[in-house]
C-alpha cells in the first residue's frame, strides 16, 4: 500500500477473492489490499517457497490470507485451486486473473512457446472464471478482473505470443462479461503500461544499467513521464471488483500513466504553464 492510497476499512468485509501470480508485482499488491480492506484472500504462485513466505507475513498481520501452489496452465489445478478456496472461505466472490506466462517470440516461435502462452495466459483465465462462476451465482453474484496489458492493443518487436495473448484476454473478457451478467457477474480487464516488477528489474538490470538509467527512457512513453507501481494498479483493480463499479462491466481500464492515449509526438519538449494567459 503505497503512492498515497487510503485503505478503505471493510470495504471486502465477509467476501473471499482469489488472486492468480499473487506472490509478488500487481499480484501481491492486489493481494495485501484485498487483505487490508477486510477480504480472505486465496492466491497462487509457482514458487511455493516464495508464497508461503507471502502467506506467514500476512498471516502475523492478522490478514487471512491462503496459499495453494501451482501452475495455472494446468487444468486440474485451476479446479482444485477454486474448490480450495471455496471449502477454506466458504464462498467465492471475486476471481483476478494475473498470472500469466512472459513469452515473448516472434517469428521463431515454436509449438511450445504457443502453448504456454496461451495455456497459462487466456486458456487459464477462462478455466478460473469457469470454475468461480458456479460459486459466484450461489453467494448472490461476484466480480473478475482479468490483468490485460497495453500489449494488447499494439505492436511490439518479437511479442507475437505475448501481445496475442495478451489480446485474447481483452477480447475475452467481453464476452465472459455478456455470457456472465445473467448470473449477476461483472467482467472487465485493465491495461497496464510500463509497471515496476520484478521482470521489469530484470530487464532494467540486463545491461548494468538499473532503474536509475531506464526510468527516464521508459517512463518517456507515458504522459506522465514515468513507470507505474503495482500498487497503482491494485487501486483499480480493487474499484473494479467493488460495489462502486456496480454498472461497470465489458470494459478495459487503462492503467497506463497516459501510454496508449499518446502520440507518435511523444512527450516533446515544451510545457505548458498551468493557469498562464
Amino acid at each position: 500500500m503505497s503512492m498515497g492510497r487510503r485503505t478503505m476499512n471493510g470495504r471486502f468485509a465477509g467476501k473471499c477473492a482469489i488472486v492468480t501470480g499473487g506472490s509478488s508485482g500487481i499480484g501481491l499488491a492486489v493481494v495485501e489490499e484485498l487483505c487490508a480492506e477486510g477480504a480472505a484472500v486465496v492466491f497462487t504462485c509457482l514458487e511455493e517457497r516464495e508464497g508461503r513466505e507471502v502467506e506467514r507475513r500476512l498471516r502475523q498481520s492478522g490478514l487471512r490470507a491462503h496459499y495453494v501452489q501451482g501452475d495455472m496452465g494446468d487444468e486440474a489445478f485451476c479446479r482444485r485451486c477454486v474448490a480450495e478456496a471455496a471449502a477454506a472461505m466458504g464462498a467465492v466472490h471475486y476471481l483476478v486473473n494475473n498470472a500469466f506466462s512472459f513469452v515473448g517470440r516472434g517469428l521463431e516461435a515454436g509449438a511450445d512457446d504457443w502453448a504456454r502462452s496461451y495455456g497459462v495466459g487466456p486458456i487459464g483465465y477462462a478455466r478460473m472464471a469457469q470454475h468461480c462462476a458456479p460459486h459466484m451465482q450461489s453467494a448472490g453474484g461476484g466480480a473478475i478482473v482479468n490483468v490485460s496489458s497495453i500489449s494488447a492493443h499494439i505492436a511490439q518487436p518479437q511479442r507475437w505470443t505475448y501481445n496475442s495473448a495478451k489480446g485474447a484476454v481483452h477480447a475475452m473478457t467481453k464476452c465472459q462479461a455478456l455470457d456472465l451478467a445473467p448470473y449477476g457477474i461483472r467482467v472487465n480487464s485493465v491495461s497496464p503500461g510500463w509497471i515496476w516488477t520484478r521482470e521489469t528489474d530484470r530487464s532494467a538490470g540486463l545491461d548494468g544499467g538499473g532503474r536509475d538509467k531506464w526510468e527516464p527512457i521508459w517512463g518517456a512513453f507515458h504522459m506522465l513521464a514515468r513507470c507505474g507501481e503495482p500498487a497503482e494498479c491494485a487501486g483499480p483493480i480493487l474499484f473494479l471488483l467493488s460495489d462502486d463499479a456496480s454498472f461497470v462491466t465489458g470494459a478495459d481500464l487503462p492503467v497506463d500513466g497516459g501510454y496508449l492515449a499518446l502520440g507518435p509526438e511523444g512527450l516533446g519538449r515544451h510545457t505548458v504553464n498551468v493557469g498562464s494567459e
